[in-house]
C-alpha cells in the first residue's frame, strides 16, 4: 500500500470531523461536510506540489480555502437583492455543467478552449449559480448574465507591465476571484487593442490571472506561451494553457510551438 502524503495526513487531522475520501486512480481527495452532506474535491497532486514548494504555508492556504468553501456552504445563497454580487467566471471546458448533487449550472459558450459560469459572490469565496437557484428565486437567466456582465465591467482593471524581448506583457493580479473574468470586458479588451504597437494577444492560464501582450515579433509569442504554460500549472483553479489572438473583436485561441527561450 502506497504511503500517504504528508498533505493527506494533515488534511485528515485538520477536519477529522468530515468525510474523506481519496481516489487513488484520479488522485483527487474527497472531502464531504458531515453537516451538509456536500463538499468539494481537490487534485491530490496540486496540493503536494504547493506543499512541498511552500511548507506550512502552501498547507494553510489549502486549508483557509477548504474552510472558506464550507462557510459559503453554510450560507443562504440568495440572489435577490444581491444582483450587484453576481460576476461570470471563466472555467475550463472540461470544468463539469453539473454540481457533484446533480444540480445544472448556468453555462455560456466562450471558446473552444474556455466557458462562462456564473456566481454568486460571498466574500471570501462565491457559489456556482445553478438552474435550481434561478428557478427558486424567479429570477430570469438573461436578467442575472445581465447583471454579471455589468458587475464584470465595474471592476477597476489594474496592470503590471513587463517588457521582455521588445514585446510588452500585462499582467491583471487583483486576486479577488475574477481577474480572469476580466477577459469579458470586451470595451476595455478593445481599447487594449487599439492603443498598442503590435498584435493583441490574450491568456487565462488560471483564475486569478489576466495576461494582455502586446506581440511586436515572434520571440513574444515565445515568450507568452512559456509563461502562460507556467501560470497554468500554479494556480489554484487553473484555465488553459494556450494563448488567444484577437482580432476585429473576437479571440481565438492559438497553439504556439516554443522555439527558444528569448533573452530578456
Amino acid at each position: 500500500m502506497e504511503k500517504k502524503s504528508k498533505v493527506l495526513q494533515r488534511i485528515e487531522q485538520e477536519f477529522s470531523e468530515h468525510k474523506i475520501d481519496v481516489d487513488e486512480e484520479s488522485r483527487q481527495v474527497r472531502i464531504e461536510h458531515e453537516e451538509f452532506g456536500t463538499g468539494l474535491t481537490l487534485d491530490l497532486p496540486r496540493l503536494e506540489t504547493k506543499f512541498e514548494n511552500k511548507g506550512e504555508e502552501g498547507f494553510q492556504e489549502t486549508a483557509a480555502y477548504i474552510q472558506e468553501t464550507f462557510a459559503a456552504m453554510k450560507k443562504q445563497k440568495s440572489l435577490s437583492g444581491s444582483e450587484q454580487m453576481i460576476y461570470p467566471v471563466i472555467r475550463s471546458t472540461s470544468f463539469p455543467t453539473e454540481t457533484e448533487d446533480g444540480k445544472e449550472l448556468i453555462v455560456e459558450a466562450h471558446t473552444a478552449e474556455t466557458r462562462i459560469y456564473y456566481a454568486l459572490d460571498q466574500g471570501k469565496t462565491y457559489a456556482l449559480i445553478d438552474r435550481k437557484m434561478l428557478d427558486r428565486e424567479g429570477m430570469s437567466e438573461q436578467k442575472m448574465k445581465e447583471a454579471a456582465r455589468f458587475n464584470i465591467r465595474s471592476l477597476s482593471i489594474p496592470t503590471r507591465a513587463d517588457d521582455v524581448a521588445g514585446n510588452r506583457f500585462y499582467f491583471v493580479n487583483t486576486n479577488d476571484g475574477y481577474d480572469a473574468s476580466r477577459i469579458l470586458n470586451d470595451a476595455w479588451v478593445k481599447e487594449m487593442a487599439e492603443s498598442i504597437n503590435g498584435e493583441l494577444a490574450l491568456a487565462v492560464p488560471h483564475q486569478d490571472v489576466f495576461i494582455l501582450a502586446d506581440i511586436q515579433n515572434e520571440q513574444g509569442y515565445d515568450v507568452l506561451a512559456q509563461m502562460t504554460f507556467k501560470f497554468f500549472g500554479e494556480g489554484r483553479m487553473p484555465i488553459t494553457a494556450l494563448p488567444f489572438i484577437y482580432e476585429e473583436g473576437k479571440i481565438e485561441p492559438i497553439f504556439i510551438l516554443a522555439r527558444k527561450k528569448p533573452k530578456e
